[in-house]
This record gives C-alpha cells, sequence and structure tokens, in this order.
C-alpha cells in the first residue's frame, strides 16, 4: 500500500524560510512523477511544483524563482519542497501528490499546514 507522509511546516514570517519533505513508501515500480499542491481556506487545491521521474520539473508562476522541488533516486523516494521569500498568499495546506508509473493511479498525503505570518 503506497503512502506519502509529509513534514516541515509550521509558522515563519514573511520573507523566511521553510522546507517541506514527502517521503513515499510501498511502492514497487516507483512513480513517473510527483507534486507538491497547495489548498488555502476558500480556494481549490492548485499545483505548486512537479518533478519527473527523469527530474524535469515545473512550477506555478506565483512561485517560481522562490521554490524549489527536488527528489532523490530511490524507488520511493523522498520529495523535497525549498520554500524562499515566503509570502503570507503562501499560506495554505500544502498536499504531496504522487502519479503511478502504470495504470491511472494516484496517492495523496495527509496535508501540511504552511502559515506565513508576522
Amino acid at each position: 500500500q503506497v503512502q506519502l507522509v509529509e513534514s516541515g511546516g509550521g509558522l515563519v514570517e514573511p520573507g523566511g524560510s521553510l522546507s517541506l519533505s514527502c517521503a513515499a513508501s510501498g511502492s514497487h515500480f516507483g512513480f513517473a512523477s510527483m507534486s507538491w499542491y497547495r489548498q488555502a481556506p476558500g480556494k481549490q487545491r492548485e499545483l505548486v511544483a512537479d518533478i519527473t521521474r527523469d527530474g524535469t520539473t515545473d512550477y506555478a508562476d506565483s512561485v517560481k524563482g522562490r521554490f524549489a522541488i527536488s527528489r532523490d533516486s530511490a524507488k520511493n523516494p523522498v520529495v523535497s519542497l525549498q520554500m524562499n521569500n515566503l509570502k503570507p498568499e503562501d499560506t495554505a495546506v500544502y498536499y504531496c501528490r504522487a502519479e503511478a508509473r502504470f495504470g491511472p493511479h494516484e496517492y495523496w498525503g495527509q496535508g501540511t499546514q504552511v502559515t506565513v505570518s508576522s
């Protein structure tokens, strides 16, 4: 059974930094891609950053130049999101998502709260 466990959220002042981690387990074949999404109160969940199996990355325009996604090469990897120069509008619950290599399967973590406030 695939599981994704996030960690690293918390409270930070504007301009500060946080690093989120997502540890995957239980996959026999690995993942085609892994992503970070976020959902702010009253808003739809949105894609923040994505990284494919070969390391190709993509970012939402709102976080380009401030956030960086990375992963290790393990079959069940740890995916990290380094967030710099955080803004109050980055406040949200951040979710890790993994897309299976084979078949239409996706997996989600439980979410971790990030609050940017002075």
